[in-house]
């Protein structure tokens, strides 16, 4: 069907332009055929685009501004030329690339390219099948154990090595979930052997289900061959669950039926050599609501024990610290004298009343903080007291080790002193009061701890520590208030910092005077540095070994002079 439109511009009384437009209006058929009479023919994206025209949407008929579109007219298409979609959904989805001959002459090239141009047919873009795959994956549900890619091999039937994964009898992983660098809880991540864990991840209720059924039936390569290790699982009854969830929702009816969840799973592998002695797994349960609503805070740690080990203590590296394990302290004023130092680990509104404790881990610089509530009407000496009080208690010693394995019987054994600089007097007051203003309130504790390279044991470079110092930062506190200073809550936020310092063993050299005063040659104080003009022939490289380096330089030096022997004018001077 054709329609037509006259459209006439009149001024005074005058008509001036007249414009006519004619619109063809096709039937939309498609839905009088069945389903079964429309296949569509899918191409293989590897060889052609798989939508080559994205904006053509409608089947049977010319789609407006659609230039591709191979079901309008020459006349039709001459109506809307002007304004046609561009970039990929007007059909362009397989750019000219740079490198051919064609577009580069179009667009303007430097004069050397037409030798390193590429001469091709348009149709061989090389971004068709970019995101061809050539294989589907389903999803599967969340379990303890993951399936094996068809290129991996299992090499558990010869001994695990350190960070092997460990594997099952069914050529799957044993997985647990764990946290992975980006933040987010990964539920199918792979154990490693002899690698320790604990983690926290945020679970909501309504998608939880219930996993632990996993673990009790799992049969788990010991390392030998036709060895199997079945893991040997306890239950605990959590004393507080209302520490690992918080509630989103109110119960209508507490008369509803009840479930467990699991909000800490404790993994313990026993290790001899490179095989798998014993695994025992302690679960801890909470019984809540079955129609409960919120999140939870879900626990999973996995530790690593030699097999003759027992409940001892366990050490933060031998002799020398290893890189994330916990910073070994002491209280010489307490019975009980094995400690750590802590940092907070906020849950929920990320209160200071809720907020529990997590070891600080040696090598890993962190911050963390919590939120403490103050009214406008609060006391500047409490406020004062409070926040010295909660940052003490995250420094609950005297001393540290410098070595991870230092004893805690006995103090002389490499413990050094906590310097404890600019502590805070939370007694001392400003001599004006005002409401909602306090001055000088302890907000920040710095924790700085020098460590530097002590030997090497085996090829492995030994850390020790040899300082911590501790420091507060106070702030000046003011009451937030918006359009009205209501009397209510408002959040001070305080926090602790980690940062460790290496130095050197060795106190560097001290400068000579010719290199203070003479500074041609100095690399920091000059944009041209000439002791490096040979970079991979000197010791500030080190990227191979300075062997290695040498032999490269006297075989290029060795290419440099037989060219020069071959060349033009010495083959003259021996004729001569």
């Amino acid at each position: 069907m054709v329609q037509a439109l006259l459209v006439s511009a009149s001024r005074n009384s005058s008509c001036l332009a007249h414009l006519l437009i004619r619109v063809e209006i096709y039937a939309n058929s498609s839905l009088a055929h069945n389903a079964s009479e429309n296949v569509t023919v899918i191409p293989n994206q590897v060889y052609q685009p798989l939508g080559p025209c994205p904006c053509n949407l409608t089947a049977g008929a010319c789609d407006v501004r659609c230039c591709c579109d191979q079901e309008c007219s020459s006349d039709l298409t001459e109506l809307f030329r002007e304004a046609c979609f561009t970039g990929v959904f007007g059909g362009d989805v397989s750019p000219d690339s740079d490198h051919l001959c064609s577009v580069q002459e179009s667009r303007g090239a430097p004069g050397w390219f037409p030798f390193l141009c590429v001469q091709s047919s348009p149709a061989n873009s090389p971004f068709l099948g970019y995101f061809y795959h050539g294989s589907v994956s389903s999803q599967r549900r969340a379990s303890f154990r993951v399936h094996l890619r068809a290129d991996l091999r299992d090499r558990s039937d010869f001994g695990y090595k350190q960070g092997d994964p460990i594997m099952t009898v069914d050529k799957t992983y044993f997985t647990i979930p764990q946290v992975s660098l980006a933040g987010q809880c990964v539920q199918n991540a792979p154990v490693a052997f002899l690698h320790n864990f604990d983690v926290r991840c945020a679970t909501n209720l309504e998608a939880y289900q219930e996993q632990d059924g996993g673990v009790i039936h799992a049969k788990i390569k010991n390392g030998a061959v036709g060895g199997i290790v079945t893991p040997r699982v306890t239950y605990e009854e959590a004393a507080d669950p209302d520490a690992f969830i918080t509630r989103t929702g109110t119960l209508l009816s507490n008369e509803s039926a009840s479930r467990n969840v699991n909000v800490e799973e404790h993994y313990i592998f026993r290790w001899n050599n490179n095989t798998i002695s014993e695994i025992n797994v302690k679960i801890i349960r909470a019984e809540i609501n079955a129609h409960q609503k919120g999140i939870m805070t879900q626990r999973f740690t996995v530790k690593f024990l030699s097999y003759n080990s027992g409940e001892e203590k366990e050490f933060s590296g031998n002799p020398g610290y290893q890189l994330g394990k916990p910073v070994r302290a002491l209280d010489i004023n307490r019975m009980n004298n094995e400690t750590t130092l802590h940092l907070w680990q906020s849950a929920g509104r990320g209160l200071c009343t809720s907020a529990t404790f997590k070891p600080v881990l040696f090598g890993e610089d962190t911050l963390s903080g919590c939120l403490l509530e103050v009214g406008i009407h609060e006391n500047c000496t409490w406020l004062r007291e409070n926040a010295a009080e909660l940052l003490d208690s995250l420094v609950q010693a005297t001393h540290v080790a410098m070595r991870g394995n230092s004893n805690y019987s006995d103090p002389s054994d490499g413990w050094l002193e906590i310097i404890r600089a600019d502590a805070a007097d939370p007694g001392a007051a400003p001599p004006v009061s005002v409401h909602g203003l306090c001055a000088d309130v302890p907000a920040r504790l710095h924790i700085r701890i020098l460590f530097s390279d002590a030997g090497a044991v085996e090829g492995m470079t030994q850390h020790e520590i040899v300082g911590v110092e501790t420091r507060f930062s106070t702030v000046n506190w003011q009451f937030q208030c918006g359009l009205t200073c209501e009397d209510k809550a408002d959040l001070f936020p305080v926090s602790a910092s980690v940062q460790f310092i290496k130095i050197p063993a060795q106190l560097p050299r001290p400068l000579t005077r010719f290199q203070i005063n003479f500074t041609e040659y100095d690399c920091n104080r000059n944009e041209v540095c000439w002791p490096q003009l040979l970079y991979p022939l000197t010791r500030y490289y080190q990227g191979e070994p300075y062997s290695q380096c040498v032999a490269k330089g006297l075989l290029l030096a060795s290419f440099f002079i037989l060219a020069a022997l071959l060349s033009n004018p010495w083959t003259r001077t021996c004729k001569a």
